[in-house]
């Protein structure tokens, strides 16, 4: 299993990013999907969350309505979309996917709110 985060980056206050999440090793399509945040200091925290099912999404109720999650199973690649960010968005973003009752991670992408 191998996941792969792309997308961070530097962005000032209200900006947008889209994170992708490219996955291999497993059949991509029948498992749900996480993207995770860890800020400096902090403890990892879910973002967001979709389904195998009907693409269902989830979020905490802090960040809904700003971040977006979305699939493409034909490419296996989970994206994040982040929106009107703010300072305190700053952390290393994941994506990570439940196997088997294993939990497999990306090496995260930093994503960086500054003005």
């Amino acid at each position: 299993v191998q996941l792969v985060e792309s997308g961070g980056g530097l962005v000032e206050p209200g900006g947008s990013l889209t994170l992708s999440c490219v996955a291999s090793g497993f059949t991509f399509s029948r498992y749900d999907m996480n993207w995770f945040r860890q800020a400096p200091g902090k403890e990892r925290e879910l973002v967001a969350r979709i389904t195998k099912y009907n693409n269902a999404a989830y979020y905490p109720d802090s960040l809904r309505g700003r971040f977006a999650i979305s699939r493409d199973n034909a490419k296996n690649t989970v994206y994040l979309q982040l929106n009107s960010l703010k300072l305190e968005d700053t952390a290393v973003y994941y994506c990570e996917c439940n196997i088997n009752q294993g939990s497999f991670w990306g090496q995260g992408t930093q994503v960086t709110v500054s003005s």
